[in-house]
């Protein structure tokens, strides 16, 4: 029996779903889906959906490609559940970190064009800061955020530079960024505090930090020269993990998203607390289906990124 929409939320994945062969069966059994992966090829001027469905891995998993390749994916997905179903109108949308930007377009607030050009420009400014300020980031498991969120603070203090929290995943699943003397010392100690295990990530950025800065200045520039729309639907934003229901606070949230914590934690409460019981993932993977789970374990997830995926969603 298909979910009841009015207790259902859409959530969209980021950085790290994606995988090479994303979106191709949809694409193949599903013309709006392929329409979304043809225009945005149009768009970009180059075959992006090859790059999604065929590779090479290295190529789809470079910043200015993979976010890009993740909305374009998560659009498709969004815009088969519209044709099978006109009248779904979710509870709320969400997206984590980039997966914001999907979300966006799915509340009716940033067409699909402009969040294309956004996410691009979005990875070219994360790369260029990257190079301006290299950093590092690390997954700590087995440590809640508030205690890690201390530790990364003392270490700031002590050190003279930026470790932070970068994404409150979920109970246990933390990530921090930094630069790399503050972030080697906070996980020092956060090994010594008794982290279950600590995973460097490979990148040499240090996204959801002060290191992004420069790269949220540039942002901040295209979405403004993009113009908002205020939502059709209720947004949970990653900033402040609560409501955006103007273009207002749309840009307020996305003036800060890269320098500032994802409260993916807090967004997924936030949601159960006004009433959300289904959480359907759309888009690359099931990354946070498994999230969501270990934040609420009555929660009922779905991951919706493929044709028979489908049937829970649509009569």
């Amino acid at each position: 029996m298909p979910i009841d929409p009015r207790t259902t939320a859409l959530v969209f994945p980021g950085q790290g779903s994606q995988f090479v062969g994303m979106g191709r069966a949809l694409a193949q059994a599903e013309p709006a889906a392929a329409d979304v992966f043809a225009r945005a090829d149009y768009l970009l001027g180059f075959p992006l959906s090859t790059l999604c469905w065929e590779g090479p891995e290295q190529a789809l998993n470079d910043t200015v490609n993979t976010q890009p390749a993740l909305l374009v994916h998560s659009v498709a997905a969004l815009r088969v559940l519209q044709q099978r179903s006109p009248g779904f109108r979710p509870a709320c949308v969400a997206g984590h970190s980039m997966g914001e930007f999907s979300a966006l377009v799915a509340a009716e607030a940033l067409g699909f064009d402009q969040a294309l050009q956004l996410v691009l420009e979005r990875g070219r400014a994360m790369q260029a800061a990257g190079a301006h300020c290299p950093g590092g980031m690390a997954a700590v498991f087995g440590l809640e955020v508030d205690a890690v969120a201390e530790t990364c603070a003392r270490v700031s203090r002590e050190v003279g530079a930026v470790v932070q929290v970068a994404n409150d995943n979920c109970p246990g699943q933390v990530v921090i960024s930094g630069e790399a003397s503050a972030l080697n010392r906070a996980i020092e100690i956060l090994t010594a505090d008794g982290a279950r295990k600590i995973v460097r990530l490979a990148v040499s950025i240090g996204a959801h930090s002060p290191l992004m800065q420069p790269a949220q200045d540039r942002l901040t520039r295209a979405i403004d020269a993009a113009g908002l729309s205020d939502p059709q639907l209720p947004i949970i934003g990653n900033v402040e993990a609560s409501p955006l229901t103007s273009a207002g606070a749309i840009r307020c949230d996305l003036q800060a998203q890269l320098t500032s914590r994802v409260r993916w934690t807090e967004s997924i409460r936030a949601m159960r607390t006004a009433g959300v019981t289904t959480f359907a993932e759309l888009g690359a993977g099931n990354v946070l289906c498994g999230l969501i789970r270990r934040i609420d374990r009555t929660a009922v997830t779905l991951a919706i990124d493929a044709p028979e995926t489908f049937g829970a969603l649509v009569a």
